[in-house]
């Protein structure tokens, strides 16, 4: 059973956390340029990362399996990155879930919406997260190129009450 929480105080496995993360993106490294960057991480940088931003990990039999950080924005966004799951569940809802967890926690902080980047090149992401709700919002480009490198993507998330209404029947 794959569960998901809060990374916990006192987590130490920063270089396990590392692995899962270079192996989830590591299908990239012949597609994207420039390179993700996931390979300048360190176990120290990561770790840094994790206590300025907002990181969840799913868990299956308490090892980690997929984590995602989460970062606010201003005025009402809450950033997601570094989502990744092991390539034996992809494709099992794992992300998904994450993606939830991600959307409840900006509910928490009364954020009304998601926002990523995904690399140009990678168009099952992009159709991925379409379906997951998230619309195209721009086209970025890594400092020093000249061509379009990253799409950033966005969902707006349902207010409370939105999220109760019925739906409308039709006669």
């Amino acid at each position: 059973m794959i569960t998901t929480t809060r990374i916990p105080d006192g987590f130490s496995d920063w270089t396990g956390l590392l692995a899962l993360i270079r192996t989830a993106f590591a299908y990239m490294d012949d597609v994207i340029d420039p390179p993700s960057s996931a390979h300048r991480l360190t176990p120290e940088s990561l770790a840094e990362k994790a206590r300025g931003e907002i990181c969840y990990l799913a868990l299956e039999d308490g090892v980690p399996v997929g984590c995602i950080f989460l970062k606010p924005e201003a005025p009402d966004c809450l950033y997601v990155g570094k989502l990744a799951v092991l390539p034996r569940l992809q494709g099992k809802g794992v992300g998904r879930r994450l993606l939830q967890t991600a959307e409840d926690e900006a509910r928490r902080r009364n954020l009304s919406r998601l926002r990523l980047e995904t690399r140009i090149e990678l168009m099952a992401n992009h159709a991925t997260f379409a379906a997951w709700g998230f619309a195209k919002t721009a086209d970025r480009s890594h400092p020093g190129f000249d061509r379009i490198t990253f799409i950033e993507m966005q969902k707006v998330l349902p207010t409370a009450a939105e999220q109760r209404q019925p739906e409308a029947v039709s006669g």
